[in-house]
């Protein structure tokens, strides 16, 4: 479209919203985007089952857990594997409320990123924008891959399972398998906000509904004679120290990588909702409510499920088995091949649900990226198709880039494990960056944070999420940059720490170079208001009225 086209659809959007056509909710959703400094692209198609189905799906929580269980439990034991998920979980859930109070307050599709540069000072806000914005990009295309990958590696244990323990899985069946996933999801994405709604509606149902028919199978179907002890479950009997040399407290923290990825890291979860707040209705409620119900339901539901695989585990030293899933295996173990594979097809589709709302989110974030002339592509991915209102673009341009890393494992899986490493680091760190921005110059005269209707306070509640969930998360980034055995080798090294340490440095050397020279931090797209000041990002923080729930447009 010629930027002149797009210059009067704008100032059309611009008159329609103002105007207040549509409906009520939309038409306020809408006047808190311009207020923001954004004309409304999308359409709010997606209601409160809807935006919570898609919180609960990006976790995808018995398909994290199927994907991590095998870490925690050889590494610190079954003790390790009950113990820290509940203790990762209550830690996660201060780290979603601070961000659920973020969101809320900018409820647009840049999320975190949007806001973290509006909660600096007027010359910080493009550097912090354009670190937060690549980390959080490469961080969620990254994500998608390894979650892709991991699902092809779900879907090729269970033919081990079936065609049995000879069945030879090589590189390129499984990065074939990888690559067309990836390929579906990408197609899958190119439907409508309003088939994307529909589809996501229904997707809460299967995540939750297998994890709880896998609990009550496996506790119908083993003896009692068989289940492990309490001790086992939660006290000494159950901790073992299979790292090789690490002491056996670095041990039982390794159990913190299950709940972590699935909770705190399983693909931007906490930023994924915030990325599609343009297409919500009643964004600034449902948004932040979506991310706090999904991190309370996968907390407690996931403990559960964590308790009773360890319960009806069997001998560890049969674990994991040929199919290299001790998850799978110990399905197997309880309900049979033909029984575990049926319900293996729904953990499986449970991971296809992940990877479709990781994409959906990962190409609003590129969108949004490029259309503050983040991407040196002159705002060609900040585009939304006419014919079906999406990021068409950005869609393609994560599908093929995530296909990217996958390929590795025909050359090097030791690369491939490399790449994947920075994943959970990266947004890690691009989540906590505004928290802290948001504290540490809550009194500057350039910051004016203005808070939504989901918001903790300054009271003593809302510094201590903050405060924890920054130093909980810079606890976990180090326990994410150890390596899980010793002595390290070339294969064993956990190289997270210098390759997001690396993404970092090239980022800043790329802003110095030429970055700086078209990027000044989220911009805004509006023609009929321009910022009093030339170098201030967007127009305004948003206004609200409290009594109508309604942002008032000035």
């Amino acid at each position: 479209m010629p930027p002149a086209q797009e210059k009067k659809d704008a100032q059309a959007d611009t008159r329609s919203v103002a105007s207040g056509s549509g409906s009520d909710s939309s038409s306020a959703d809408d006047n808190k985007l311009l207020e923001i400094g954004y004309v409304p692209s999308f359409k709010r198609e997606f209601s409160n089952v809807a935006t919570i189905s898609f919180a609960f799906s990006i976790m995808g929580l018995c398909s994290s857990i199927a994907t991590t269980f095998n870490t925690p439990l050889t590494l610190g034991g079954p003790a390790s594997v009950t113990w820290c998920w509940i203790l990762g979980a209550v830690m996660c859930f201060t780290l979603g409320a601070s961000i659920a109070e973020i969101v809320s307050a900018f409820p647009t599709c840049g999320g975190l990123y949007t806001a973290s540069a509006q909660l600096v000072p007027r010359k910080q806000r493009a550097i912090v924008g354009w670190v937060v914005g690549w980390l959080n990009i490469l961080g969620q295309i990254v994500g998608l891959s390894s979650t892709e990958f991991g699902l092809a590696n779900m879907i090729w244990a269970a033919v081990v399972v079936g065609r049995g323990d000879d069945y030879q899985v090589t590189a390129g069946k499984s990065v074939g398998l990888f690559a067309g996933l990836l390929v579906l999801h990408g197609i899958l994405n190119c439907l409508a906000t309003r088939s994307l709604a529909r589809l996501t509606s229904g997707f809460v149902f299967i995540n939750l509904g297998a994890t709880i028919i896998i609990i009550i199978v496996l506790l119908a179907t083993t003896p009692r004679s068989e289940m492990h002890p309490a001790g086992y479950v939660f006290g000494s009997q159950g901790f073992v120290n299979n790292t090789g040399g690490w002491n056996d407290g670095i041990a039982f923290l390794f159990g913190l990588l299950s709940v972590q990825w699935t909770v705190m890291s399983r693909l931007q979860d906490y930023d994924a909702t915030a990325h599609i707040s343009e297409e919500v209705k009643r964004a600034a409620y449902a948004a932040p409510s979506a991310i706090f119900i999904a991190v309370i339901g996968t907390g407690v539901l996931g403990w559960l499920l964590n308790i009773v695989l360890v319960l009806c585990s069997g001998p560890l030293e049969n674990l994991p088995g040929a199919s290299g899933s001790a998850f799978l295996d110990i399905m197997v173990l309880r309900m049979g091949k033909p029984g575990a594979l049926f319900i293996w097809a729904f953990v499986c589709l449970t991971a296809f649900f992940v990877c479709q709302t990781a994409l959906q989110a990962a190409s609003r974030t590129v969108y949004a990226f490029s259309r503050d002339k983040g991407l040196p592509d002159r705002g060609f991915f900040g585009y939304n198709s006419s014919w079906t209102q999406t990021p068409l673009r950005a869609i393609w341009f994560v599908t093929l880039i995530g296909i990217v890393p996958g390929l590795l494992d025909l050359a090097s899986p030791v690369a491939l494990n490399a790449i994947f490493a920075m994943t959970a680091m990266a947004l890690d760190l691009s989540y906590i960056i505004p928290i802290f921005c948001r504290r540490y110059y809550r009194n500057h005269p350039e910051v004016n944070f203005v808070p939504g209707p989901f918001y903790m306070g300054d009271g003593i509640i809302g510094w201590i999420a903050n405060v924890n969930c920054i130093l909980w998360t810079l606890f976990v980034c180090i326990i994410f940059a150890l390596p899980t055995t010793l002595p390290v080798t070339g294969i064993t090294m956990n190289y997270a720490a210098p390759i997001t340490g690396g993404v970092i440095l090239l980022s800043l050397v790329w802003y110095a170079v030429g970055g700086r020279r078209h990027y000044k931090g989220p911009q805004s797209n509006r023609t009929d208001v321009k910022p009093e000041n030339p170098d201030d990002a967007l127009v305004a923080p948003p206004q609200y009225d409290e009594k109508a729930e309604v942002v008032q447009v000035v």
